[in-house]
């Protein structure tokens, strides 16, 4: 078996145009796959660098393979099963800024660079007052982004055509706005060090650098630990940075406020080489659709399904009853409340079907079941009200989910023997527990729903909804999970 680098692999070459920051397996299943899809399919012609965005990381093994490494893509597409590898040759070198500032602040004079693609974690976009315009490099990501956009105003005298399109992927609704935000902070903060520069370089970002919010969607396990020897068998390279994730992929990116679509989409021709990347006026809407028609129905799925008896998350949706409870849910009910236009959501909720019968992942419901309150709470419950506002009735499947959540709450063991162990916040688990003692499904429904440390108001005011969860609780106590579900379909 061959080692893998530039001298045993072919490794295309072409300008650096973008900075990533972030060497981990999601941008490198994701951002980076993307990229190379888009130098095979069209004029896009990049290549990447990678910026280590913490002291401590994985730059020394990406050079090690001289950037070269294969990512593994499983699941359905279309109906069938897919598992294909593919070798990403895009990443031209990984530099490490705390070892190398020179070299990264230098990527700031290269006249090609345009975009700047982050995944820094949910905490790494965030503003930290310590960081100073001398240090190096600053401890924050947004602080080292804001030295290099100084360096770069500085190198091309704040020339309009050197900004950069900024696109972070970090895991958190309105991403860009958040980094933009900080930014100008520590521009304000390095006021005095920018001194005659402050307000032309202020005006050059604001005017010519275009910060844009993005979601994300692909499920990356990551390194495959227990298929790894059988993939280097197959490829013949002794690859250590194998990295395996979903066949579905979903990037949308919103376009900045100073910047057309239409530009946008010329500058990062996804869409042309044939891939799942949105440019639109906002990102809300996809967000929305995201929480609600995949996570949405996770959260009501996974306390149906383990108390029917089911462990996975691909034999509940292949039950003929729990899989028409998750239809329900989901096309009968949660499309309902979403403002995108009806084919475009049937689209999207057929393939959240595909990703949750995906054969090769064994995803555990209980993985899903932990904090399922605040879960509701935040991707639920807002379908339950628009519906009632918009059908003038209650969504029988949600209130079902949320009976099923209240009766797993519960403890215990299923039929089978297995054992139910539900996991939230300390208040949450005691008031639960001290409801189910009353031995009284009213009480328990009725103190639940009263929770305002979980709801954030009294849900016993939604009229009919109180005496509806009662109403599925004692079926569920009195015939089975399995022989209750099928009441409501």
């Amino acid at each position: 078996m061959k080692a893998l680098n530039k001298r045993t692999a072919p490794k295309s070459v072409a300008p650096e145009r973008v900075i990533q920051f972030g060497e981990g397996n999601f941008l490198r299943c994701f951002v980076d796959w993307i990229i190379y899809k888009m130098n095979r399919k069209t004029d896009f012609n990049a290549s990447v660098v990678v910026v280590q965005p913490i002291e401590r990381g994985m730059v020394d093994w990406l050079n090690g393979q001289d950037c070269l490494y294969h990512v593994n893509l499983q699941g359905r597409l279309n109906g069938e099963a897919v598992n294909k590898l593919t070798r990403i040759d895009c990443i031209s070198r990984a530099l490490n800024p705390y070892t190398q500032n020179q070299a990264f602040m230098a990527l700031a004079d290269q006249p090609e660079i345009r975009f700047v693609i982050s995944n820094t974690t949910e905490a790494g976009i965030a503003f930290d007052p310590a960081c100073q315009l001398s240090d190096a490099p600053a401890s924050s990501y947004p602080g080292k982004l804001t030295q290099l956009l100084y360096r770069r105003y500085q190198t091309f005298n704040g020339a309009p055509d050197k900004g950069l399109i900024i696109m972070p992927c970090e895991l958190i609704f309105l991403n860009g706005h958040h980094l933009k935000e900080c930014i100008y902070q520590y521009i304000e903060l390095w006021k005095d060090s920018l001194g005659k520069d402050y307000e032309g370089f202020k005006q050059w970002f604001t005017q010519y650098c275009y910060v844009c919010a993005t979601l994300v969607d692909r499920i990356v396990p990551g390194f495959p630990r227990k298929e790894i020897k059988e993939i280097q068998e197959k490829i013949m390279y002794e690859d250590n940075l194998v990295v395996q994730g979903e066949v579905f992929h979903l990037w949308v990116i919103e376009k900045p406020e100073n910047m057309e679509i239409e530009q946008l989409k010329n500058e990062f021709p996804a869409e042309k080489a044939g891939l799942h990347v949105l440019i639109a006026e906002s990102e809300k809407p996809y967000h929305e659709r995201k929480v609600t028609l995949l996570n949405g129905p996770h959260t009501v799925l996974s306390p149906v399904a383990y108390l029917a008896g089911i462990d996975i998350v691909r034999d509940a949706c292949n039950d003929p009853v729990v899989g028409k409870f998750i239809h329900k849910v989901q096309f009968d009910e949660l499309m309902q409340t979403l403002n995108l236009p009806m084919d475009e959501l049937q689209k999207f909720a057929s393939d959240v079907l595909e990703r949750f019968n995906n054969p090769y992942v064994d995803h555990q419901v209980t993985s899903i079941m932990l904090n399922s309150f605040p879960k509701y709470e935040t991707r639920d419950l807002p379908g339950l009200k628009t519906y009632l506002e918009r059908k003038g009735e209650l969504p029988q499947g949600l209130v079902f989910g949320l009976a099923a959540i209240i009766t797993y709450y519960k403890g215990g063991q299923r039929e089978d023997g297995a054992p139910i162990v539900p996991n939230d916040a300390p208040e949450i688990m005691q008031l639960l527990t001290d409801l189910w003692a009353t031995g009284d499904t009213r009480k328990v429904a009725e103190g639940v729903l009263a929770a305002e440390n979980i709801w954030h108001e009294d849900l016993n005011n939604i009229p009919g909804l109180t005496d509806l969860v009662v109403a599925d609780l004692d079926k569920i106590q009195q015939m089975g999970m399995m022989e209750a579900v099928k009441t409501i379909l």
